[in-house]
């Protein structure tokens, strides 16, 4: 049964995409991030569904004619550079061959991202791309939280089969990541219930990133969590409803999960952790003798004396591409921090723009959870930090454009009207 709801499922986006391609954007979203199909118990799980849709999608994006060029933003430049220096760094890696097979894993990530800048191309369709990856994530996210809830938080809980953030540590914060947009949804929605629905699903996507046992995850919980009550209007409600959810929260937990959080503090005494700063000084050692190169893709396979992964976004990146490669990647995720943080500024006394600073706080506040949770985890090839870096690049597009349709010159006639009314004597 679940195959033939999943098939008719991809039919639909199918369907929708030859239709309307940008729905096709939302379509792969959702297969990018939640994976249905995996779900399935038949045929259909090994069905190549993504690529199914991508072909799809890449054919309708060459024929449609609501689209728009490639915007012109410095972080597009970046981002292509950096994939030419991935090139670079794998024809200079210990073993080439494998170094491409990564390379064009990643190329396959990479490449959706195209019609993402060309289809979505008003807020409504920006709108839409929020929620459903928000939506995506916290789906499997608000089934986490029931499992961990009914189960004590005594099991940890992993993310949707066959996605980047299969593991529990990558999906606890993948799960916090996605609440600042399910409150973009949360805050335009019309439905009552609906908004109402949200708030009470994230405290079980809290429940569900707490029961990752992640120790990543909890500082990032705790940015997270201060970042949203500085933002909220009702900073006196919020505060002690965290506070109180904490409370409920804590006799729940198991003395383990104590134990293990407890570990941030005594990292020294921690085998797990002192091995993880024996790779990053590993990691560090290598890039300073191969400052423009790296180790390659998966370069720790070659350099480290743990052999054990990188255990960080950061390291991952320069140990395996150096210096030069590390610097353009970390600049496309500050640089779209620091835009988030201006574009507000622009439009602030702006009427009917208030939308742009609810949007860029919260996919802001997603991508420090990123920058906090993932200092812990090896994963600076996922998808969804690109994705949030080429949202924030059609935020300010979207927001510009409709800066300049507002403040744009008036009419000649209406230019007349004001200067005879200027002109009149008063009586």
């Amino acid at each position: 049964m679940r195959d033939f709801v999943v098939l008719i499922f991809l039919i639909g986006c199918i369907y929708a995409a030859i239709k309307k391609p940008w729905l096709g954007v939302l379509s792969l979203a959702i297969f990018s991030y939640l994976n249905p199909h995996a779900y399935a118990w038949g045929f259909v799980r090994t069905l190549p569904v993504y690529y199914v849709l991508f072909l799809v999608v890449a054919f309708r994006s060459l024929t449609a004619k609501d689209k728009q060029p490639i915007p012109k933003d410095w972080r597009i430049a970046v981002f292509m550079m950096l994939w030419f220096y991935f090139i670079f760094t794998s024809t200079q890696s210990y073993f080439p061959e494998y170094a491409f097979k990564k390379f064009w894993s990643v190329t396959k990530i990479f490449l959706p991202f195209y019609f993402n800048l060309v289809l979505i191309n008003t807020r409504q369709k920006l709108y839409y791309l929020i929620v459903t990856i928000g939506a995506s994530i916290g789906l499997a996210g608000f089934k986490g939280g029931l499992f961990a809830i009914s189960h004590g938080f005594a099991s940890r809980v992993y993310g949707p089969p066959n996605t980047q953030f299969e593991e529990n540590n990558a999906f606890a914060v993948a799960v916090l990541m996605c609440i600042p947009l399910l409150l973009v949804w949360q805050k335009e929605a019309l439905n009552p219930w609906l908004k109402k629905g949200i708030l009470l699903v994230i405290p079980i996507i809290y429940a569900c990133s707490l029961s990752s046992w992640s120790r990543g995850a909890l500082l990032t919980m705790a940015a997270l969590t201060l970042m949203l009550i500085i933002n909220s209007k009702r900073k006196y409600l919020a505060a002690p409803l965290v506070f109180l959810g904490c409370i409920v929260a804590i006799p729940y937990l198991p003395q383990e999960w104590f134990g293990r959080m407890n570990t941030i503090e005594t990292y020294h005494n921690d085998a797990s952790a002192m091995s993880r700063l024996d790779t990053w000084a590993d990691g560090w050692n290598h890039t300073l003798s191969h400052p423009f190169t790296g180790a390659g893709f998966d370069g720790w396979v070659y350099v480290t004396s743990t052999n054990l992964d990188w255990h960080s976004s950061y390291v991952e990146m320069f140990s395996e591409h150096g210096f030069i490669a590390f610097g353009l990647w970390l600049s496309l995720i500050l640089g779209s921090v620091a835009s988030l943080t201006i574009l507000p500024q622009k439009v602030k006394k702006v009427e009917g723009m208030e939308w742009v600073g609810n949007y860029c706080f919260m996919v802001r506040a997603s991508i420090i959870c990123y920058m906090i949770g993932t200092a812990f985890l090896g994963l600076s090839y996922w998808d969804l930090i690109y994705h949030l870096v080429f949202i924030s690049v059609l935020i300010k597009k979207i927001a510009l454009e409709e800066l300049a349709q507002k403040t744009k010159v008036k009419p000649r006639w209406a230019m007349k009207a004001q200067q005879s009314a200027a002109a009149s004597p008063v009586v």
